[in-house]
Order: structure tokens, then C-alpha cells, then sequence
């Protein structure tokens, strides 16, 4: 079929009806799940049977429609994500060799003016599914997915612990304690035996004070003035609690730091046969060269492996994966009108990792601390680190996706390096012109040697060695 556009081009589309013939969705509840069947008739070709009908979410039931769906010959089966009650059904009914699709709600979002039920739900998504409508959302093989779970609890386990910190410091000042205003961390070694000294009944400022290591650098009578206050029995009792809970929390994030480790490890000498498209998994070096990208550290690393898996046979070109991860704004054209839209919400573990990788990436001199310092001045600080997140992002993409690529950093003269000089120079010239000055330019000796001596031309066939874009 032929289309004709605004602008007169003419463009060829191929449509297919029915592109999958026995298709199943399931609209999800808590604890039910409305199941849609649409198969071929037997009897009237071109006609569609369709079955609807109710299912609890215990495992029996499930694999029982299992069973009933394979007998069927159905082969897809689309559900919407509903909280995390569409685990049950996606794990055992993948677990039967069914092909199982996760679609985002936003995709399946009905016609206005229909009536909603749970019914018309799984039809409407059993429709869409057997015409081909509705893309499949990222789900990581199992493995991958057990490592999610353990960099997701290290990182509330550390905010849990930051929080108890606080609290302590917030105690101390209940007490008046000034001991955060001339220590830097009251968890090292010196504030951490000051607190245990307090616990265990010491009041003395200067008895305190001398349990200070030479590494601070408050002087002994700033930091004894900051130690005199009324730490009471009930101060002592709530800091136990809280220095506990720290410490306990710190074993656990020592824990599942070591359990992750011995995962990737695993993972770098298994293979995952769960899916399409999943292949090799990645060695646990890549964590390493993650590492050396600016902003980027060990524990981030782990965070980013476990979010966007390990094989990026999913996600065919780094713009595939940012715009998975909602870091490109959507592109919104009307008329001659071209704006950008917000980039989503997307992955909130993986943009929280590239958030704190891309502000400790502004900080240093590198090609992404340019990149911060060139967008900052004209798109704002949040937009700038948007950017530099985006750029760590391509840059990891193009290690996983080739186990031989090494980070290799363009320089903070990147962009000066490669900006058009007659360009740079008018811009410079016009600005010098609008402060009401006369400009006139005259050649350095050095430029005009330059010039003559004509550079060497790249052979017919070659290209020039150009510095890939991470």
C-alpha cells in the first residue's frame, strides 16, 4: 500500500493482518488474572475464536494454564506489568517454553470512552498482541536478575545506614555536642572512640579530646570545647542503638558486596540459555573496565552490569540502550516547530548510579568534565549532567558490547581541538563587537608558517585516524 505524506514523498508500507495466530493475554491482579485465548477458527477460515475466562495466582493454577495454553498452541502470551504481581505468571509460563512478553501500561493504555473492566482489558491486550502493536519491555534472564536483587538491597541497606548516621549526629546536638563541626566523619577511628567514650560514661572535654588521632586537625582545645555539653544516660542509651544498628548494617553491606563479587564471577564462566538474544554473559573484567571510565567505581560498575544485564545483543545500538533508559528526550514536531519532550522516568537504580557517576565526572579534567562545563552555561545544571550521564552510558555500552575495548579518554581539548577556527573566530569577534569595540585581525608568524608548509594528504582509499566517540 502506497502513502502519501505532507511534504509529497511517497513511502511504502507493508501491513500484515494477524501477524500471530494463537495469542494469549492476561490482565493481573493480586490475586487473579483475567486470561484472553484468540486462536484460529477450525472450521471458518478467517474467523477468530476467543476464549475469556478467570485464573486465581497460586503456582497450581498457573502452570495449569500452562498446560491449557501449550495444548492450545498458543505462542505468545502478553500481560501488562502490574506491580510486581506479574512475576508468578511470566516465570511459570516461561518455565513452560512459552514466549512471554512484558508490555509498559503506558502502550496498552484503551481508547478513551470505552468502558474499563478486567474482561475488555484482556481482549483489548490479546487484540493489540496478535497484530504485531506492542513491544516487549527488558526482562534479564535469571541471573542477572538475582544480581539485581542484591544491588538493590545494598543500595537501601546504605541509605538505611546513612539514615542512622544522621540520626546520630542529630542526637549530639541534642546533647550539645558539637562534634560534627570540627570532625569531618564522627564515624572514623577518633570520633568513633570519642562516642564510645561517652557511652561508656566518660564526661570529661579534655579527657575526650585526648582520644584524638593526629590526623585531625582541630586543635585539642577547639575539639574539647566542642565536647563540652549534657550527654545524659538517655543520650547514651539512644547512641548504643543507633551505633548497633550502623555496625549491623555495615556487615550486611559487607556481605552482599562479597555475594555480588562471587556472582559476576560466576556469571563470567556460565552461560544463559533462558531466552533469545541473551548468549554469552560477560567476564567479571568488564567490571574493571567500567571502572576506568571518570565518575565510575567499582560498586557503580556492579550496578550498572546488573541493570542493563550483561549481553547488549538486547539493545542493538547505544541508542537503543539510552533511550532505554530514558536519557534522550522524546522529539516533538508540529508544523515548523521542532521541541524537545521530557526524557521519562526510566530505570530509577541505573539513572541514580549514572547521576552520581556523571556529577563525579563534572568535577574532573577530563573530555566529560568538558562536555559538563561547555552544556552547563547554556542548558542548565540538571540538563548538563543528563548529558554526561548519557555519554558514560554510550561509552559502557561500547565495552560490553566488544570484551576488547579499553575506556580511552578524548581530553578536555577535545572540542577546541576539533571546533572550526573560522568559526570560532567570527563568534569571538562578533561578541568583542557587541561591547562597542573595533576589531581588526592580523595573522600570527607562527599561523602563517604553519600554513605554508602544506600537510601531508591522506592516500585515495585511507581515512584519517579519528578518536571514537565515547
Amino acid at each position: 500500500m502506497a502513502d502519501t505524506d505532507d511534504s509529497g514523498d511517497i513511502e511504502e508500507i507493508e501491513q500484515a493482518e494477524e501477524l500471530v495466530e494463537r495469542v494469549a493475554a492476561i490482565d493481573i491482579a493480586k490475586a487473579s488474572g483475567m486470561v484472553c485465548v484468540r486462536v484460529p477458527h477450525e472450521d471458518k477460515p478467517g474467523k477468530r475464536v476467543q476464549r475469556v475466562f478467570n485464573t486465581v495466582a497460586t503456582s497450581g493454577a498457573i502452570l495449569d494454564l500452562a498446560d491449557h495454553l501449550v495444548c492450545q498452541g498458543v505462542t505468545r502470551v502478553v500481560m501488562e506489568a502490574t506491580s510486581t504481581y506479574w512475576k508468578p505468571f511470566f516465570f511459570l509460563l516461561e518455565s513452560r517454553g512459552l514466549e512471554c512478553w512484558l508490555v509498559n501500561a503506558r502502550d496498552v493504555k484503551n481508547v478513551p470512552g470505552r468502558p474499563k473492566t478486567d474482561r475488555l482489558d484482556a481482549v483489548w491486550l490479546a487484540e493489540l498482541a496478535e497484530r504485531g502493536m506492542l513491544r516487549a519491555s527488558f526482562v534479564p534472564p535469571k541471573p542477572v536478575r538475582e544480581l539485581r536483587d542484591l544491588t538493590r538491597a545494598r543500595a537501601v541497606m546504605t541509605h538505611e545506614r546513612t539514615r542512622h548516621k544522621q540520626r546520630t549526629e542529630k542526637l549530639l546536638e541534642d546533647a550539645q555536642i558539637k562534634l560534627s563541626t570540627v570532625i569531618s566523619d564522627i564515624f572514623g577511628v577518633s570520633g568513633r572512640a570519642m562516642l564510645e567514650a561517652l557511652i561508656a560514661g566518660e564526661r570529661g572535654p579534655k579527657a575526650l579530646a585526648d582520644l584524638a588521632h593526629g590526623t585531625i586537625k582541630a586543635g585539642h582545645a577547639t575539639l574539647a570545647e566542642s565536647l563540652t555539653g549534657r550527654f545524659e544516660e538517655h543520650h547514651a542509651f539512644m547512641c548504643r542503638i543507633l551505633l548497633d544498628t550502623v555496625d549491623y548494617l555495615t556487615v550486611q553491606i559487607d556481605r552482599l558486596t562479597a555475594r555480588i563479587t562471587l556472582r559476576l564471577t560466576e556469571l563470567s564462566t556460565t552461560k544463559d540459555d533462558d531466552g533469545p538474544g541473551q548468549g554469552t554473559l560477560i567476564p567479571i573484567t568488564d567490571t574493571e573496565r567500567l571502572d576506568e571510565i571518570p565518575g565510575i567505581g567499582p560498586s557503580t560498575a556492579q550496578v550498572i552490569l546488573a541493570e542493563i544485564g550483561l549481553d547488549m545483543t538486547v539493545f542493538p545500538t547505544a541508542g537503543h540502550l539510552v533511550s532505554w533508559a530514558k536519557l534522550s528526550p522524546r522529539t516533538l514536531q508540529s508544523g515548523n516547530k521542532n521541541t524537545s519532550g521530557h526524557t521519562g522516568k526510566g530505570n530509577p537504580w541505573l539513572r541514580g548510579a549514572l547521576g552520581e557517576a556523571a556529577i563525579s565526572a563534572a568535577r574532573t579534567d577530563t573530555f566529560l568534565g568538558a562536555r559538563y562545563r561547555r552544556i552547563v552555561k547554556r542548558r542548565g545544571h540538571m540538563k548538563a549532567l543528563v548529558a554526561v550521564a548519557r555519554s558514560i552510558l554510550v561509552s559502557v555500552w561500547h565495552l560490553m558490547n566488544d570484551p576488547t575495548t579499553r575506556y580511552r579518554d578524548l581530553g578536555p581539548d577535545f572540542h577546541t581541538r576539533n571546533l572550526d577556527p573560522h568559526r570560532k573566530t567570527r563568534d569571538l569577534v562578533r561578541q568583542i563587537k557587541s561591547l562597542g569595540h573595533d576589531v581588526t585581525l592580523a595573522r600570527a608568524a607562527a599561523c602563517r608558517h604553519s600554513a605554508s608548509q602544506s600537510p601531508q594528504r591522506t592516500p585515495p582509499g585511507a581515512t584519517s585516524p579519528r578518536p571514537p566517540d565515547r
